[in-house]
């Protein structure tokens, strides 16, 4: 089966997928604490009879048990090296059960990594994880390949690429979303479906981490975009403890009731995840019958992504900006940075441009003396992970444009691709390949052309060698091709009629750089504005330019209103209301606008050392922590709770504030002030558990608020956690669990502590932790994220 058979088969029909696997395993007499797969293994019959049953109940399509069968996952249990034949077993297991009367699905997952900048595992690498996986799959005789689970958009990228480097097998992708309609790491589902149809998957959707009601808003949302089919794969609600077990709140009935709301809101492929069984399957199976399928689009609309937002060039909206700064030619302190690779100042001129009105950031780092794919990977990592806007790459190297998109956890902009003939050959099965948009540059071999029929007929010809790459017109948008009008008294008019022209004849987006028009002229800032209206009259999608002129800015707006791309001036009026709020903001206590401060709150961690050295010359060591950085760090989590910041500033803050501490250090000790007795917290992902990301970042979030933490890592037996709480005396023992089969440890250990007499506060979180949960187990204490853990652990202790 390839990509094609299966979006035939799913036009004219829903596709019905198997439910639970692990929660199916754990029934069976699984225990925690041992490798999901190896157990399957020893113990065949259990997953063929699941896996029949399933088959049984109506599944067209059941997943092999190859969940956690990558390289990091399985090097938790000793088994790295069993790649190949774990995956080839399962895989012919679930071949034994289901015959050739359903389609088996090689199961993909995360690895438990993070990928640099966020964590210490470079993209390539985890690209190679997947790979060894996919292709063992695929050499197994798997039917298609299903990526589920998944948290990090940029992990999921690579899981992706991975597979379609290796076979054309169809490619299902789930990403799991929290309850605020986010990923941990800040991507919203319209988002990710954008980047991850155009980059290859066949399907795109949800699974797992909430039930089907919570689904329909993200189905809805998804599904205007949607030019793939959509999947979804809920849980039967959520989990609660009784007698001793894991159950979950949802029946079958009013499980297939929301499969319904969702095949309505336009769901095609349908099953069920955590807590569902034959049952809920064979429900489903026997009701949609009589549901008809809503067919995905042919197309999206023009729409470009970072990995935590996307930006649409559709509709009557006001002319977007592609901050121009990011770019060496001309800027001094900029080249000297590059050169030292230095990113901070890169970083301040994202952050400014954003500020002024920026909604795309074009990035240029082309200059003599470095190693220019190198630093545009770097480039593109760091502002990725700060910085929530689309980028747009510029580089006239195409060996750099595909490095970095590559990287970048996203769907760009390339910058551009012209009908010279070495770069239109190699660029546009590049672009294509990940998924990209690209600026059409109306020029040739032979250089600039001579007429706008010239023009016209070099737009046309790049177009028409990109349509069998798969772009439609949407995908493109043309330079109008600014040329200086000192030299040229027609290239402003050539350069709006090309603007019109596409707009109107052609059908096309549009963009432009001004600087060029005003080359040799005074004020040129007055030239480039007043050209600015003038193209935007005529239609003009989008300006790279210097969002930092305010005048520049003013005259755009104004244009927007007066060419109806302002509705109801809202925008126009917006911005001049803030400039005559004149009242200045509340000042923080202690803060001002402390570099220290500052450099928490936006995670600036390379500069960090060097502002707490230069406030050492008129602070003690004891005032910068209480009143510059515990405040900062305490304001990037009242960000987070707000969802103005997501996972990657939370870590990327708390880095910055854990390199200052530790700069620190020994001037506390000189100043002695070193804190005599801090409180002290026992951290531990449960027995049975491999998954550490959030247990790690609650561990540092404690760190950096003074609490002596005691990291026992993961998958930790529940005696050795409460003998460490003895023998330290702990204030607080601190529980993570990712799994509904390992969560019910966390009881066992709360009543392991009550016969050992433990006096410490318990705390619980995780992924598939809540609130109800932890009250019916007895803990003390809740958390769902690492800032809130902070404030829960102080309230335990008095200390808030």
């Amino acid at each position: 089966m390839n990509g094609q058979t299966f979006k035939s088969y799913l036009k004219e029909h829903l596709l019905l997928l198997d439910g639970a696997m692990g929660t199916e395993l754990s029934k069976r007499g699984m225990p925690t604490g041992v490798c999901p797969e190896q157990w399957v293994l020893d113990h065949p019959h259990i997953l063929i009879d699941i896996q029949k049953a399933y088959l049984e109940a109506g599944s067209q399509v059941v997943y092999a048990p190859t969940f956690g069968a990558n390289r990091l996952k399985l090097e938790d249990y000793g088994l790295e090296q069993c790649v190949e034949q774990m995956n080839r077993d399962l895989v012919k297991l679930s071949r034994e059960a289901v015959g050739d009367k359903a389609w088996i699905a090689g199961d993909i997952s995360p690895t438990g990594a993070q990928i640099y900048p966020i964590g210490d595992r470079s993209f390539e690498e985890i690209v190679d994880v997947y790979k060894e996986q996919a292709r063992a799959l695929v050499n197994a005789g798997v039917d298609l390949l299903v990526i589920e689970t998944m948290m990090s958009l940029q992990e999921t990228r690579a899981a992706l690429i991975a597979v379609k480097e290796i076979c054309d097998l169809p490619v299902m992708v789930a990403m799991t979303y929290e309850a605020n309609g986010f990923t941990l790491n800040g991507t919203d589902c319209v988002t990710a479906l954008i980047t991850l149809q155009n980059l290859g998957a066949d399907a795109v959707g949800c699974n797992c981490s909430t039930g089907p009601d919570k689904m329909i808003p993200l189905v809805t949302k998804m599904k205007p975009y949607a030019k793939v089919p959509l999947i979804v794969k809920p849980n039967a609600g959520l989990p609660h403890i009784v007698q001793g077990k894991t159950v979950f709140d949802m029946g079958k009935l009013e499980f297939t009731d929301y499969i319904e709301e969702l095949v309505e809101a336009g769901a095609n492929i349908i099953g069920g995840c955590c807590g569902s069984d034959a049952s809920f399957i064979q429900c489903i199976s026997e009701r949609m019958k009589k549901w008809k399928p809503k067919h995905w689009k042919a197309s999206q609309g023009s729409i470009i992504t970072s990995s935590r937002r996307y930006v649409s060039l559709e509709g009557k909206q006001p002319t977007l900006i592609v901050g121009e700064r990011i770019n060496p030619t001309g800027k001094k302190k900029l080249k000297e940075q590059l050169r030292q690779k230095k990113l901070s100042y890169i970083i301040e001129l994202a952050r400014e441009q954003i500020e002024k009105g920026a909604k795309i950031l074009d990035v240029n780092v082309g200059m003599n003396g470095i190693d220019e794919k190198e630093m545009m990977v770097k480039v593109i990592e760091q502002l990725s992970m700060q910085i929530h806007v689309p980028l747009c790459i510029d580089s006239s190297n195409t060996d750099v444009i595909e490095a970095a998109l590559r990287v970048y956890p996203g769907r760009a902009l390339v910058n551009s691709i012209s009908l010279e003939k070495k770069k239109i050959e190699k660029l546009l099965p590049i672009a294509a390949k990940y998924g990209a948009m690209f600026i059409l540059l109306p020029l040739n071999d032979k250089g600039l052309p001579k007429s706008m029929d010239e023009k016209h007929a070099m737009i046309k010809a790049v177009y028409e060698e990109a349509v069998p790459y798969g772009f439609l017109k949407e995908d493109i948008v043309v330079d109008g091709l600014v040329t200086t009008v000192a030299s040229n008294p027609q290239a402003a008019k050539d350069t709006l009629s090309t603007i019109e022209w596409c707009t109107e004849s052609f059908k096309i987006k549009t963009i432009m750089g001004l600087s060029n028009i005003s080359f040799g002229l005074p004020n040129r800032p007055l030239i480039n504005a007043a050209f600015l209206a003038m193209a935007v009259s005529k239609g003009l999608t989008m300006a790279i330019a210097n969002p930092s002129n305010e005048l520049f800015m003013t005259i755009k707006m104004a244009s927007d209103v007066l060419a109806d791309r302002d509705q109801d001036s809202l925008s126009y009026i917006k911005s001049f209301n803030q400039k005559e709020n004149t009242t200045p903001p509340k000042k923080e206590k202690h803060i001002s606008s402390n570099p220290i401060y500052e450099g928490i709150v936006k995670g600036e961690k390379e500069d960090i050392t060097q502002y707490i050295r230069e406030a050492l010359n008129s602070m003690k060591a004891k005032d910068i922590v209480e009143d510059k950085l515990i405040p900062g760090i305490t304001k990037v989590g009242d960000l987070f709770d707000k969802g103005t910041y997501f996972l990657p500033q939370l870590i990327l803050s708390a880095e910055t504030m854990k390199k200052g501490l530790d700069f620190l250090e020994p001037y506390l000790k000189e100043d002695g002030e070193e804190q005599a007795s801090k409180p002290k917290l026992i951290i531990a992902t449960v027995k049975g558990d491999i998954h550490d990301i959030g247990k790690n970042l609650v561990a540092l979030m404690f760190k950096n608020h003074n609490f002596d933490v005691i990291d026992l890592g993961k998958d930790v037996e529940s005696e050795v956690i409460i003998k460490t709480a003895k023998k330290e005396q702990a204030d607080i023992i601190c529980l993570s669990a990712l799994m509904t089969t390992t969560m019910v440890e966390m009881k066992r250990i709360i009543l392991l502590a009550k016969e050992h007499d433990i006096k410490s506060k318990i705390m619980v979180g995780g992924a598939v932790v809540t609130e109800q949960y932890a009250n019916e187990i007895g803990a003390d204490g809740y958390s769902d994220d690492a800032n809130q853990a902070v404030q829960v652990g102080k309230k335990l202790l008095g200390l808030l």
